[in-house]
């Protein structure tokens, strides 16, 4: 009876993660569908290009302090109501982008990157709890694969449909809609939080308190776990910034291309991301070790960027953004290492850490770029040299994370003392 209430238990969970997907599908369509109605958002919300960029880039403001909160809310109150006030939350940041006011605008964003910032934790959270140890790895990629076909699907379906003539508050009001009857779905199916019954034994043990933030305290006096962060983050940003933020604009103005192949080419990186993601976690289980791999995708990023600045008429630029969104699979990978690199009971609080610094990366160096290319980007003449130069920058980002790779240790079953 007790096994066959534990695997009906795991059904339960496995339901409730395929709802969770679907959280994860729309926090990458609501992050990336901005980059492709920047001209109808600047309209919206009365504000500049670049104005525009700021509200957008508040996203990662919420997503990051939010991802040490989530972590907590799981590790105490379970999936059940964290997740359905994530999800919650993000369908009113989505409802709230039908307003025409700046202040109201980026109140949504924010609403948007703290209801986001539950998605990923969550999936995991709720895979852990449905798969077994064999299995979890896979069910992880297939999660990180699916929210990278979200991001694709933000931008190469919601461009045609824009052009065909639907207006932005249809989408918006469509897919806040969508998120909070997918958020009741969650808070319907997640099995509740089952306390567990404490023995004599225990009741009699002395009790070790440990305050809420114990786990972070661990896992952030690791050096580890700052190298971890800071490597994903700077992999990411060039994904997040570039082919999520500002690509379609960029291809705009400074190649020239029409509305529809800047989106197509935009789109094409979270579309490579679906494959780098669990071909580079394959590989990097398959031999046993993390840093080449990981060294590997951040070279062939570069590489591909290499291809898109100087020889644009080798390969189309919708390939580079592709092989750019595949080598960039490779940042993920520290997600693995931060949670090798520190005690079992913290693995999950690690999740939380890693999300807080790599999207802290993201926010500090959004305004930077913005600063050095996006305020120039309508107004420079020389559009050659300008796309160049903020390609650059990206490849500065990916380089010096190569270089903080050497300092990372091995965590692979595979390490030497080379590694």
């Amino acid at each position: 009876m007790e096994i066959s209430s534990h695997k009906t238990t795991n059904k339960l969970y496995i339901i409730a993660w395929v709802f969770g997907l679907l959280f994860y599908f729309l926090d990458y369509v609501i992050r990336s569908a901005p980059a492709v109605m920047i001209p109808q958002l600047s309209q919206q919300f009365n504000v500049t290009s670049v104005g525009l960029i700021t509200i957008i880039g508040t996203y990662y403001y919420t997503y990051s302090t939010c991802s040490l909160v989530a972590g907590i809310a799981l590790d105490k109150f379970g999936a059940k109501y964290s997740l359905f006030i994530g999800t919650l939350i993000l369908g009113i940041g989505c409802l709230l982008f039908l307003a025409s006011t700046a202040f109201v605008g980026t109140t949504g964003r924010l609403l948007q990157g703290a209801g986001c910032a539950f998605a990923f934790p969550g999936c995991v959270y709720l895979a852990s709890k449905g798969f077994s140890a064999k299995s979890l790895a896979t069910a992880i990629g297939f999660t990180q694969c699916l929210g990278m076909l979200g991001g694709s699907a933000g931008q190469f379906i919601v461009a045609p449909m824009l052009e065909k003539g639907m207006h932005i508050d249809t989408f918006w009001l469509v897919i806040g809609v969508i998120t909070i009857v997918v958020a009741i779905g969650l808070g319907i199916v997640i099995p509740g939080q089952k306390k567990n019954n404490a023995t004599a034994e225990t009741k009699n043990a002395p009790q070790q308190k440990t305050g809420l933030l114990h786990p972070y305290k661990i896992v952030f006096s690791n050096p580890q776990s700052w190298l971890c962060g800071v490597i994903s983050g700077l992999l990411f940003a060039p994904t997040t910034i570039f082919a999520m933020t500002w690509a379609v604009a960029f291809f705009q103005e400074d190649r020239a291309f029409d509305y529809h192949s800047a989106s197509i080419s935009s789109a094409m990186v979270a579309f490579g991301w679906a494959f780098g993601c669990p071909i580079l976690g394959y590989v990097t289980d398959k031999i046993g070790r993390r840093k080449p791999v990981l060294r590997f995708g951040a070279l062939m990023m570069i590489g591909s960027l290499i291809l898109l600045l100087y020889f644009p008429n080798l390969i189309p630029e919708s390939y580079s953004m592709f092989l750019l969104g595949v080598g960039s699979g490779a940042a993920m990978i520290p997600y693995s290492i931060i949670k090798e690199a520190n005690p079992d009971e913290v693995k999950g609080s690690a999740t939380g850490a890693i999300n807080f610094i790599t999207f802290s990366i993201t926010t500090l160096l959004s305004p930077l770029f913005t600063h050095l290319f996006g305020k120039t980007l309508a107004t420079t003449t020389h559009k050659a040299l300008h796309f160049q130069q903020a390609g650059l920058f990206w490849v500065a980002s990916i380089a010096l994370a190569i270089l903080l790779s050497y300092i990372l240790k091995e965590t692979g079953r595979g390490k030497t003392v080379a590694a």
